[in-house]
């Protein structure tokens, strides 16, 4: 280890930065959050580090560096452009035992600036030793998809509790077993809903009696296939769950990301082929709640577009039970952007409408005289096996046989398949091409852009280093 990494409380605490330009600005605004007193030095001073000693926050020396200005200093940063400079300020301050850093300048640093996740009070330090400082940035970019923004009010409501915790509880076993139980609890997810004042109420009531693990259930939206397109409060409740229930939409890449010990449960739904009933599907969710587990149930694309989602939170709400729901892109959106098919453009449509090939048995006949007008995008959902009757129904009803269509299975996904032609040869289409499920179509003006401007698995793609991490 070439550094010890430690935590420096640095209130009112004397630093010098020697210069006055942009990287001195940073390095000064770094040490300002940690509410130190920042002195700088340098013949001239940029227009920000100016305004900061107007506001009183900074103290400016006009002067060159020398030795005089080490005086009482506890740090010291050398941010100049000029090496003689720097290695002086790095031999004096050296020779004083006070901790040096010479900005992109490792050798002559006795103190190096990490890569900072910040969710004051929590904050993760990443360092590379100074060997390779993008390559900690990126690991740190990693990070920041997994660790939400309310760890730090989380922190801060816990610390106010921990003087009553041990008053409460005398013996180290018997604290560390309240604290997991706190973890384990809704008073998380009130704080990451901004119910505060609620999160403390349920402490308090924990710390008079050991409460019961309180269950809760969280509807994710999983997007249509590229775990890329997660949302972070998605992969967040993905890594939080006890229990995951999923259908077959759901990648098997996201499936990967979710909590390595969590239970799995399928209910896999396909055309024709329920694993298990929409009932029992409900009645699974509002059970494991019931026994304090915390469930998340994980749906392809968007759990309120198409994804019954409406239906499971309506029974979770009359069984009383917490609940969570988290937006995903849809798959109209996912896939018509993957197969670069602008769903309005001015110059072809001014509205969309999203429909389902595959509705509620008895339910409402689709409005054909509205699905049939020009110039708008119909997104219909599950309409691969109806594509003759979709088909035959637009026509009847005044679309034109050349109306462009796209077909795109597997939208997003690395195997993703986009096919296209005219309404007059929609399901002729489908039939010769094999399209199986997950499929969308998009009849309308704009499926004729994708000639144009199509782009995924055109060209090599920019992998993404902040793919998140999934062993933490």
């Amino acid at each position: 280890m070439q550094y010890l990494p430690i935590f420096t409380k640095l209130d009112n605490k004397p630093v010098l930065v020697v210069g006055g330009g942009d990287v001195a600005l940073r390095k000064c605004r770094a040490f300002l959050k940690a509410r130190a007193n920042v002195t700088l030095v340098a013949p001239e001073f940029c227009d920000e580090l100016l305004t900061l000693a107007k506001e009183g926050e900074v103290t400016l020396i006009h002067d060159y560096f020398n030795e005089q200005h080490l005086n009482t200093m506890m740090l010291v940063i050398a941010a100049t452009d000029l090496d003689e400079v720097n290695n002086t300020v790095f031999e004096l301050a050296n020779a004083r035992n006070i901790f040096v850093n010479v900005v992109d300048d490792q050798p002559k640093c006795t103190f190096i600036f990490p890569s900072i996740v910040d969710r004051d009070p929590i904050t993760i330090a990443i360092s590379s030793a100074g060997t390779a400082p993008v390559l900690a940035r990126r690991l740190r970019e990693k990070l920041e998809t997994l660790i939400p923004q309310h760890i730090g009010p989380l922190a801060t409501l816990v610390g106010d509790f921990r003087h009553k915790v041990k008053q409460r509880f005398k013996h180290f076993a018997d604290r560390r077993q309240f604290w997991e139980g706190v973890f384990d609890s809704s008073v998380v997810s009130k704080v990451q809903t901004g119910n505060t004042q609620a999160a403390q109420e349920q402490l308090e009531k924990m710390l008079d009696a050991k409460a019961e693990p309180e269950g809760e259930v969280y509807v994710v939206g999983a997007g249509p296939g590229d775990p890329e397109l997660l949302t972070l409060k998605a992969l967040q409740l993905m890594q939080q769950a006890d229990v995951v229930v999923y259908d077959y939409l759901v990648s098997d890449e996201i499936m990967d990301l979710v909590r390595r010990d969590a239970d799995l449960v399928c209910v896999g739904k396909r055309l024709g082929n329920h694993s298990v009933a929409q009932q029992d599907t409900n009645q699974m969710l509002v059970d494991f709640a019931k026994q304090g587990k915390k469930v998340c149930r994980i749906k392809g694309g968007d759990p309120f577009i198409y994804g019954r989602g409406g239906e499971e939170v309506q029974v979770l709400a009359a069984n009383n039970i917490n609940y969570q729901i988290v937006p995903g892109i849809t798959a109209a959106a996912g896939c018509s952007a993957y197969a670069g098919i602008p769903l309005t453009h001015r110059d072809h449509a001014q509205a969309i409408q999203f429909v389902t090939g595959h509705c509620k048995k008895d339910g409402n006949e689709l409005d054909w005289q509205s699905l049939a007008k020009p110039n708008q995008t119909l997104a219909i959902y599950m309409g691969v096996i109806k594509s003759p009757q979709i088909q035959a129904e637009l026509l009847k009803h005044g679309r034109e046989t050349n109306t462009p269509v796209a077909i795109i299975e597997n939208g997003t996904r690395k195997n993703q398949r986009v096919i296209t032609g005219h309404l007059g040869e929609l399901a002729e289409l489908i039939e010769r091409n094999n399209v199986v499920s997950p499929a969308l179509l998009i009849i309308g003006e704009v499926a004729a852009l994708h000639s144009q401007l199509a782009w995924f698995g055109q060209t090599a793609q920019t992998s993404s280093f902040a793919q998140p991490l999934t062993d933490v």
